[in-house]
C-alpha cells in the first residue's frame, strides 16, 4: 500500500471521533431521503395494487332513487368498462355487552355473482348467504372483539333486526373509513356491513332501484366528461353530483398523506447536506494547516498536486461512506417501519415495500458530493501549495487594533473573555456558518414541538369553542323543526339546537368546489362559527360564511357573490352574497341562514341533524332509547370523537416530536464538537501558556467553552427566524381539503428549543474540554504553531 493511502487511513482513525459526528449529520439527510421516499412509494405502490386487484371505481354517484333501467344507459356512456350499482344506507346498531350504540354503513352485495369493482377481500369467515347475515369491516370487528358467528342487531326501517356476522373483510372504498359526522377514524363506534341485495332492498324500500353506483373507465378517458353525462342521467333522480377518484374520501386522505411525504423529502435533506458541507469545510481546513509540513514532505518525495488533492478529497469521502453507510442502514429500517405502521393506520391488506436502486444511488451521489463540496477549497489549497512555503511555518496573522478592542479594554474584562471575543470577531466567516449550524438545530426542535401545540389549539377550537355539543342526531331526512320537541324528550337531553345539511357545488367564474352547506339559527350555541379573532358569527339572511381556505381556492372575498348550486333540497342555483370568512381546521365548510335557506327552498322550516347537551349519568338510557327511533340513521358522541382523535394524533406526534428531537440534537453535536474540537488544535498553544502562567484549569476551560456557547447563544435569534420558516412551511405542506392546522409558536415553544439546543451545545463542547486535562504543555509549546 503506498504511504500516502496509509496516511489516509491513519488519518482517517484519528479523527474518528470528529468523523463520526459529521458522518451522523450526513447520514441524517440520507435516512430522511430514504425514508420519505420509501414511505412515499410503499403508500403509493400499496395503493395502485389494492386498487388494480380489487377494481376501484374511477368515478362514483349516489342519488335518493334511481330505476335498474337506467345502468343500461349508464354503461352505454362512452368509455364506460363496468358498471357496479348497489344501495346502501346507515343504520343505528345495538352493540352486544354494552350500552353505547353505533353506526353501521349498510352494503349491499350482488346475489348471483361476485362484485364487479370494488371488490372487498375475504380476512375471515365467509361472505353473507341469507338475509339475517353480514360481513364488517376487519378494523370494526377488531376493535369491537366480533369472530363470526357474533351477533349485532340493527335498526333497519324502524325495526330491530338481529344480524349474526358470518365474517370480515377489507375493501379497497374504505382504507380511511371516517363515520357520518366524525372528525376523524373510529372504529368502536362506526362500521361498514355488508349484506346481501334482496335484504338491503327491503331494509331501504329500494325493490328495483339503487341509489350508489360506481364506474370503471378505459384508461385513455379522462373522467370529466364521464362525471358530466353521468350527472345528467341521474339528475331526475336525485341524483348529489358524481365525482372522480380523487374526490373519494378515502382516496383523498392518502394522497393527502403522499403528498406531505413528497414535501418532507424535498425539504429535509438538502439541511443536512448543507450542514455536512460546512462541517467537512471546517475540520478539512483545520487539518490542511496542521500539516503543512507533512504536504511539504509529500511533494519532496514526488507526489504530485493532483495526487495531494485527491488524498484529502478521500479522507472527506470516506467521511461520506460512513454517514452513507449509517443514513442507508437507518433509512431502509425507518422506511420499513414507517411503512408497516401506515399500512396498518389506512387498512391495507397487504404491504408492497420496496426503496428503488435509484434512491439508494441518488442519495449516495449527494452525499459524496456534499463532502467533496466541503473539502474542495482546502484540498486544492494543500496541493497548490509550495514545498518550500509548506516546510516553513505559517506567517502569524497581522491584526490591527479595533473598535472591539478598545472597548474591552475601557471595559476590563479578563483576559479569557478578551481572547473569546477576539476569536469570534478575527473569523467571523466561520462563527458565522457555526452559528448557523446552531440555528437550524433552534429551527428543528421548534419545528417538532410546534406540532403538539397546534394539535392542542385544534382540539379547542374544534371541539370545546366550535362544535360544543355532547352529541350528533343524524336524521334519515329533513324533518320539521317540531321534531327536536321529542329530541328534547328523550333521556339525558339537556339542551338541544337543530340544523340542515345540504350538499352543493360553489362556483366563482372558471373555480369551483363542491362542499357541503350548513344551516344554522342564528345565536347557535352548541355548534358555531367562530372569527379568526374567536368570536361567534352568524351569517345574514342572503349571506354566506366560507372557511378561510375555501375562500382562497375559489378566489372569493368578503363583499363579492357566488353561486350555489344545491344537490339536495330543491336542487335549485342561487347567487349568495359573501358575508364573511371564518377560521376552520377541519374539511372546507361554507354556513348559510337556516331561516332563509328554508326560504329559498319554499318549505316548512326543517333539520337534518340535531346537536344536544347530555346528562352524564343517563347517557346508557339515551342510547337504549335512540336505537328505536326509526329516523335516525347515526350518532355522534363527541367524546369518542375527541378520544379518537388524541389517541390517532398522539401516536404520529410522539414519533415526530422524537425524530425532529433526535434531528436536532445530531446538528448540534456535530456543529458543537467539531468547532471545539478545531478551536482546541488552534489555540492548544495558547491555552497551554495560559496555564504555564498560572491560569486555572476551570480559567483555561472558560476560554474554550466560553466561545462555542457564545456562539450558540448569538444564534438563538436566527433560530427563532429559521424555525418560524419551517414552521409556515410545515402548515402550508399539511394543508389540504381535509384538514389545516394553525400556525401556534408561542414563547414556550422558544423557550423549549432554545433549552435543548443549548444543553446539546454545552454536553459536547464539555467532552472536547476533557482533552484539556491530558495536553501535555511540554509537548504542544514545542510545536511551531
Amino acid at each position: 500500500m503506498p504511504a500516502i493511502d496509509r496516511k489516509l487511513l491513519r488519518d482517517f482513525r484519528r479523527l474518528w471521533a470528529q468523523a463520526l459526528a459529521i458522518a451522523l449529520v450526513l447520514a441524517c439527510g440520507v435516512a430522511i431521503l430514504l425514508t420519505a421516499f420509501g414511505m412515499y412509494r410503499a403508500l403509493d405502490d400499496t395503493r395502485s395494487a389494492y386498487y388494480e386487484r380489487n377494481r376501484f371505481g374511477d368515478v362514483f354517484a349516489s342519488a335518493r332513487r334511481a330505476p335498474e333501467s337506467l345502468l343500461r344507459e349508464i354503461g352505454d356512456i362512452p368509455g364506460v368498462l363496468a358498471v357496479e350499482a348497489r344501495v346502501t344506507g346507515d343504520a343505528i346498531l345495538d352493540m352486544p355487552g354494552r350500552a353505547e350504540t353505533a353506526v353501521g354503513r349498510i352494503l349491499s352485495l350482488p346475489e348471483a355473482r361476485a362484485p364487479r369493482l370494488n371488490i372487498p377481500i375475504l380476512r375471515a369467515g365467509r361472505l353473507p348467504e341469507s338475509p339475517s347475515e353480514v360481513a364488517v369491516n376487519q378494523t370494526f370487528a377488531l376493535a369491537n372483539g366480533f369472530q363470526p358467528g357474533d351477533v349485532i342487531e340493527a335498526n333497519l326501517g324502524g325495526r330491530k333486526r338481529p344480524l349474526t356476522i358470518t365474517g370480515t373483510v377489507l375493501s379497497p372504498e374504505f382504507i380511511y373509513t371516517i363515520g357520518p359526522g366524525a372528525l376523524m377514524p373510529d372504529n368502536r363506534t362506526f362500521g361498514i356491513l355488508w349484506m346481501r341485495r334482496d335484504a338491503v332492498a327491503a331494509a331501504f324500500d329500494m325493490g328495483g332501484a339503487f341509489n350508489d353506483v360506481s364506474l370503471s373507465l378505459d384508461a385513455r378517458t379522462p373522467p370529466g366528461p364521464v362525471i358530466e353525462a353521468l350527472d345528467d342521467l341521474l339528475d331526475p333522480y336525485g341524483g348529489l353530483g358524481a365525482f372522480g377518484r380523487d374526490k373519494q374520501l378515502s382516496n383523498s386522505f392518502v394522497d393527502a398523506e403522499i403528498t406531505q411525504l413528497r414535501s418532507m423529502a424535498m425539504i429535509l435533506p438538502p439541511v443536512f447536506f448543507g450542514i455536512s458541507a460546512f462541517l467537512v469545510a471546517m475540520v478539512m481546513g483545520r487539518i490542511v494547516a496542521l500539516e503543512r509540513s507533512q504536504i511539504g514532505l509529500l511533494k519532496a518525495l514526488g507526489y504530485s498536486n493532483a495526487e495531494i488533492c485527491l488524498h484529502y478529497l478521500m479522507l472527506a469521502g470516506l467521511i461520506a461512506v460512513l454517514g452513507i453507510g449509517i443514513g442507508w442502514t437507518a433509512g431502509t429500517w425507518m422506511a420499513r417501519v414507517m411503512a408497516q405502521l401506515y399500512a396498518q393506520f389506512f387498512d391495507f391488506p397487504f404491504l408492497i415495500f420496496r426503496v428503488e436502486l435509484w434512491v439508494y444511488a441518488v442519495s449516495a451521489a449527494v452525499a459524496l458530493l456534499t463532502a467533496t463540496l466541503g473539502a474542495l477549497r482546502s484540498a486544492l489549497r494543500a496541493a497548490l501549495l509550495p514545498p518550500a512555503i509548506a516546510m516553513q511555518p505559517p506567517a502569524p496573522p497581522r491584526f490591527r487594533q479595533t473598535l472591539l478592542d478598545r472597548a474591552m479594554a475601557a471595559a476590563r474584562l479578563s483576559q479569557p473573555t478578551v481572547m473569546i471575543l477576539r476569536s469570534v470577531t478575527r473569523w467571523p466567516g466561520r462563527s458565522a456558518l457555526t452559528s448557523l449550524g446552531v440555528a437550524l438545530a433552534v429551527a428543528a426542535v421548534m419545528t417538532s414541538t410546534f406540532m403538539s401545540d397546534a394539535l392542542d389549539r385544534v382540539i379547542d377550537a374544534a371541539f370545546f369553542q366550535s362544535n360544543r355539543q355532547d352529541a350528533m342526531l343524524i336524521f334519515s331526512h329533513d324533518l320539521p323543526l317540531s321534531a327536536l320537541e321529542d329530541v328534547a324528550r328523550l333521556p339525558g337531553v339537556r339542551q338541544v339546537e337543530g340544523q340542515q345539511y345540504h350538499s352543493a357545488i360553489l362556483r366563482n367564474a372558471q373555480y369551483e368546489k363542491r362542499v357541503p352547506i350548513e344551516a344554522r339559527l342564528p345565536g347557535a350555541d352548541l355548534s358555531r362559527v367562530l372569527s379568526r379573532q374567536g368570536a361567534p358569527l352568524d351569517a345574514p339572511p342572503g349571506g354566506i360564511l366560507l372557511a378561510e381556505r375555501l375562500a382562497a381556492q375559489l378566489h372569493l372575498a368578503p363583499g363579492d357573490t357566488v353561486e350555489v348550486a344545491f344537490l339536495s333540497g330543491d336542487r335549485g342555483t342561487y347567487r349568495m352574497h359573501v358575508s364573511g370568512v371564518v377560521q376552520q381546521y377541519f374539511g372546507l365548510g361554507a354556513y348559510t341562514d337556516l331561516a332563509y335557506l328554508n326560504g329559498l327552498f319554499r318549505q316548512s322550516p326543517r333539520i337534518s341533524v340535531a346537536n344536544v347537551t347530555l346528562d352524564g349519568t343517563e347517557i346508557d338510557a339515551l342510547h337504549a332509547a335512540i336505537a328505536a327511533i326509526p329516523n335516525l340513521t347515526g350518532t355522534v358522541m363527541m367524546s369518542s370523537t375527541r378520544r379518537s382523535f388524541r389517541e390517532t394524533i398522539q401516536q404520529n406526534v410522539v414519533v415526530m416530536t422524537g425524530v425532529y428531537m433526535m434531528i436536532a440534537v445530531l446538528i448540534t453535536v456535530g456543529v458543537a464538537y467539531n468547532g471545539a474540537r478545531v478551536q482546541l488544535s488552534e489555540r492548544a498553544r495558547e491555552l497551554a501558556s495560559l496555564r504555564i502562567l498560572g491560569f486555572s484549569r476551570a480559567q483555561v476551560s472558560y476560554v474554550l467553552v466560553g466561545e462555542t456557547m457564545l456562539l450558540a447563544l448569538l444564534a438563538q435569534p436566527l433560530g427563532w427566524a429559521l424555525g418560524r420558516l419551517f414552521t409556515e412551511a410545515m402548515v402550508r405542506g399539511f394543508s389540504s381539503d381535509l384538514y389545516a392546522l394553525p400556525l401556534v409558536l408561542n414563547t414556550a415553544a422558544y423557550t423549549r428549543a432554545s433549552l435543548v439546543v443549548l444543553a446539546a451545545a454545552l454536553g459536547s463542547v464539555l467532552l472536547v474540554r476533557r482533552r484539556l486535562d491530558r495536553l501535555d504543555l511540554v509537548a504542544v509549546m514545542k510545536t511551531r504553531e
